[in-house]
């Protein structure tokens, strides 16, 4: 385990973290990319050196190359895709759910699921196997990898600002900060989904009609008087 003396700007470290934990976390979700990112903010809190724009560079690009070729692995290989990734009820729920938002949302869900747990995996693979188109997601990737990027690493700018003498109480209160912005996304998430099954039955339970109004019996018809008498003399 480094320490975040470890992570300076002017350390070679700093640099592979910020390209490597999010370039490989789309694919083994396990690494802690995020932390990573936050971390570093943390460890450079106070500095002005100009190469924290080329960490947060890195970070990006990480980031949207980890997500294409999440894209390729979904287009090419769905088949081990779905069994690496989607597997069980879990995962097909999850793939459900990820097509069908997609669907709905487009881009800005590419954006969006870099703050959804386990979303950029599902959404990323969802949207090669589907044949999104490839130009809009290179487009909402790069989009999406700059948010994050940014927001990680000013977010653990900000906790290391606020403990620069105790930079792991800064580390701790970033990711504090990060847990919460997560858990409301997902909480908005499951209250959307929520909501919309809710009015699923009644979209699809139509009113009954009204019965026809009684009224008086119309008339029959000189015509239809002519044919009934004619049926009654044969």
């Amino acid at each position: 385990m480094f320490d975040l003396t470890d992570l300076q700007v002017t350390s070679p470290l700093s640099y592979l973290v910020a390209f490597a934990f999010p370039a490989l976390d789309a694919v083994l979700p396990v690494l802690p990319s995020e932390t990573a990112i936050i971390a570093l903010g943390a460890a450079s809190a106070g500095s002005t050196d100009p190469r924290l724009g080329i960490l947060v560079l890195l970070a990006a690009t990480g980031a949207f190359i980890g997500d294409n070729v999440c894209y390729l692995i979904g287009r090419r290989f769905e088949g081990w895709a779905n069994r690496r990734f989607f597997a069980g009820e879990k995962g097909a729920k999850r793939r459900r759910w990820a097509e069908t938002t997609l669907d709905r949302y487009g881009g800005r869900l590419i954006v969006v699921c870099r703050f959804i747990p386990g979303g950029r995996t599902a959404v990323t693979l969802t949207c090669g196997a589907t044949g999104y188109p490839r130009r809009s997601f290179v487009l909402a990737t790069a989009v999406a990898g700059v948010v994050w990027a940014s927001y990680a690493f000013f977010l653990g700018r900000i906790g290391g600002e606020a403990f620069k003498d105790k930079p792991w109480f800064g580390l701790v209160l970033a990711l504090g900060l990060a847990t919460s912005v997560t858990l409301a996304v997902e909480g908005g998430r499951r209250f959307v989904g929520w909501r919309r099954r809710r009015r699923a039955p009644a979209a699809a339970d139509p009113p009954a009609a009204d019965p026809p109004a009684a009224g008086p019996t119309a008339a029959p018809k000189d015509d239809d008087r002519k044919t009934g008498d004619q049926a009654t003399a044969s």
